[in-house]
């Protein structure tokens, strides 16, 4: 007699597995088959609560790819989150100097601790000028998965 599981993925659950994330051209964002699979621990923020949605109810040996729509996974692209940060900002956090480019994503530290990060756009005389949004907010994305195990 063999015990089968029929354990699926719960909030709080260790869950192995492989993913793909990518955009709706294809390009891949992120894509664990190739390599070693990813063990995630739900609810502790290692993936967006929507990606870790959908893995709810999945059971082991679940293979599948889900279609999500423009700003389901990391949310809708906010354009007062594209901000001007002056260049004295800047060098009050030492910043200047490092070489950056258009396209970078640059590091902050927060008021009151922590770290946030913006893509930058574009430096000025005075300022520069930063994409605080996700970098795939507002994009449409496959997430493949296959469950390998879940604890």
């Amino acid at each position: 007699m063999s015990i089968i599981d029929i354990s699926e993925v719960k909030p709080g659950s260790h869950v192995t597995l492989h993913y793909r994330l990518s955009l709706a051209d294809g390009a891949e964002v992120i894509n664990t088959f190739s390599d070693k699979p990813a063990t995630l621990l739900l609810g502790a923020g290692q993936l967006a609560p929507p990606l870790e949605d959908i893995l709810l109810g999945l059971k082991v040996g679940h293979h599948s790819t889900f279609q999500l729509a423009p700003g389901q996974a990391f949310g809708p692209r906010n354009p007062e989150l594209i901000q001007r940060v002056s260049l004295a900002t800047l060098r009050e956090n030492s910043m200047i100097g490092e070489d950056f480019s258009p396209g970078d994503l640059v590091e902050f530290n927060a008021p009151g601790g922590g770290r946030y990060a913006g893509v930058l756009k574009e430096v000025g005389e005075t300022s520069a000028l930063f994409d605080f949004n996700h970098p795939l907010a507002g994009q449409a994305l496959a997430f493949e998965v296959k469950i390998i195990g879940i604890l």
